[in-house]
């Protein structure tokens, strides 16, 4: 059997000291540019995707009972026209039972090993996987590349890194010696065995499917437990790529492919629920809206569960030194990816007052003229930041809000379709940008997936800080913002957030400040509704084995 371990051991190493030093690393290239790759990998990625289309996916798996699946490309508006096996859940759980027990005794550094082989094979499919997720989830091409790719191929390898420190924590043996009265010694010999939970059922979510993918995966897979996918029904074809993958490994090296299986649905026909009611299934890793997230917490009590749901990203602005480079940096985060991600600004709360920038006093309005003028620089090559939306029902939800602008506040931008000369079909929306107070909290105090913002004026600057970190302690945060050039308010700021259980970046401009850093940053804190688990830390990890242990006398 190829050692895999060995031949990916810097991989590991370096993944390891980046975790320990919190610095910038990845593994995995983060650009398409075939500058760096040749114009021959992206020619023969796009080649390969092409030839999935209108295809059977051959993803051979005890217990087909038929085909399913129904994605539309939101460039295109064409079915992919791709069928999946539709799966019998009980006699695939009695296959993935069986293959159980010979991946449960292989040594970890086996496990850890094939986890590397599986990533490194998964990272040579980078280009077919940018334009699946392109053309399932709406993302950029860029944007599918590097944040469903190269990124979340980071944050795979860093569930990997932990995983190995968990396991590497525990001894095999132990000689152990005590007086006890006036006897003699007594000497005793332990060993320590890692036992996995159980079958991991990962629930991925449309927008970002491999996000909580690669990390849910190598964070089971590599304590000993078996992984079955379940993709959005948007978005399964990038899901289907990795668990190929994943058989295909297993099967090399020596091991029953069942350890990773997928099972792919429609709306029509939804899956979710037997998967997360099977009593084989102990583990529950689910991305994906707040509502079914906290339902998930509330009945799979029986289970482990792990969620990544969404929340009430903010913005509290209070002053700032350069008051262009931080609307630019609002701006993008309210362009980027049409604002489906889980760190997009959603809340940006001005005192009205105004603000100091660079020392002179500016107005609420100027702020927020800085902020929407920002946005139409971003939207001069919308294709490249905004991509397209997943769902129609996000067009309902920007027209809802619009006539809510009439009633509860004032409309600053109103949204429209972008230009795609590419995709003349795609379905797209710039921001719509809302102007509220206080008294509108309703609207702004739960998660609008799509390009829906607001601009809060508060009564105060202490106003806009207590609502936005009460929002984050009782709605949730993934992301929260604050630009001050006062280190007093600056620190003050800070410790309310903390104290709301959220994390918070101060001043940050020239830079995505969406962007969560494999190995350098906690991805949600798991204090705060927006979710119960952190990407990525020892506690992602070290719940899904347990240890027994056995010693008799020497």
């Amino acid at each position: 059997m190829t050692d895999f371990l060995a031949r990916h051991r810097a991989t590991l190493d370096k993944a390891l000291d980046a975790c320990a030093r919190r610095h910038s690393w990845t593994a995995y290239p983060e650009s398409p540019s075939s500058k760096i790759h040749g114009e021959e990998k992206p020619a023969a990625g796009r080649a390969r995707f092409e030839a999935m289309l209108g295809t059977a996916y051959p993803l051979q798996q005890p217990g087909e009972i038929g085909r399913t699946g129904a994605e539309l490309s939101p460039y295109t508006g064409e079915p992919l026209g791709i069928s999946y096996p539709k799966m019998d859940v009980g006699v695939l759980y009695e296959a993935i039972a069986q293959a159980m027990p010979t991946w449960r005794a292989a040594p970890a550094d086996t496990r850890i090993g094939i986890c590397l082989e599986i990533l490194d094979r998964c990272a040579g499919q980078l280009f077919e996987n940018a334009h699946a997720t392109m053309h399932t989830s709406g993302q950029s091409y860029i944007m599918a590349f590097a944040g469903s790719g190269a990124n979340a191929l980071d944050r795979g390898l860093e569930a990997l890194a932990y995983a190995h420190k968990a396991m590497a924590d525990v001894p095999t043996s132990a000689q152990w010696e005590r007086q006890f009265g006036k006897g003699g010694a007594a000497r005793l010999e332990k060993q320590y065995h890692l036992i996995p939970r159980g079958i991991g059922v990962v629930i991925c979510c449309a927008t970002f499917p491999l996000w909580n993918g690669y990390p849910a995966l190598c964070a089971s897979l590599a304590t000993g437990n078996p992984v079955v996918f379940k993709p959005h029904p948007s978005a399964i074809l990038p899901v289907a790529m990795v668990t190929d993958v994943c058989r295909e490994v297993l099967a090399e090296a020596g091991f029953d492919p069942n350890l990773v299986s997928m099972v792919a649905d429609t709306r029509e026909e939804p899956a979710t629920m037997g998967l997360l009611e099977h009593p084989a299934t102990a583990i529950v890793d689910f991305t994906g809206s707040p509502s079914f997230g906290q339902w998930i917490e509330r009945h799979c009590s029986d289970k482990l569960v792990y969620t990544e749901t969404a929340g009430c990203n903010s913005v509290v602005i209070e002053s700032t030194d350069d008051l262009p480079a931080m609307a630019a940096a609002i701006a993008h985060s309210l362009c980027q990816a049409s604002a489906q991600m889980c760190t997009s600004v959603q809340n940006i709360h001005i005192p009205a007052g105004g603000i100091l920038a660079a020392g002179e006093r500016v107005s609420f309005d100027e702020v927020a003229a800085a902020i929407v003028a920002a946005v139409e620089k971003h939207l001069e090559n919308p294709q490249v930041l905004c991509g397209t939306l997943v769902d129609e029902a996000i067009l309902k939800t920007i027209e809802r809000y619009r006539g809510l602008a009439k009633h509860s506040g004032r409309l600053l931008r109103d949204s429209a379709p972008l230009d795609y000369p590419d995709f003349p079909r795609a379905r797209t929306a710039s921001p719509l940008i809302l102007e509220v107070t206080e008294a509108a909290r309703d609207l702004y105090r739960a998660e609008i997936f799509g390009p829906v913002s607001f601009l809060i004026r508060g009564d105060t600057i202490e106003d806009c800080l207590r609502d936005a970190t009460t929002n984050a302690r009782e709605r949730g945060a993934i992301t929260s913002h604050v630009y001050s050039v006062n280190d007093t308010f600056l620190e003050r700021a800070v410790n309310a957030y903390h104290d709301a259980g959220a994390s918070v970046a101060c001043n940050l401009v020239g830079m995505p400040i969406n962007f969560a850093a494999a190995y350098s940053d906690y991805h949600v804190t798991g204090l705060n509704p927006a979710g119960n688990a952190c990407l990525t830390d020892l506690a992602f990890v070290a719940g899904r084995f347990r240890i027994v242990q056995s010693k008799r006398m020497v």
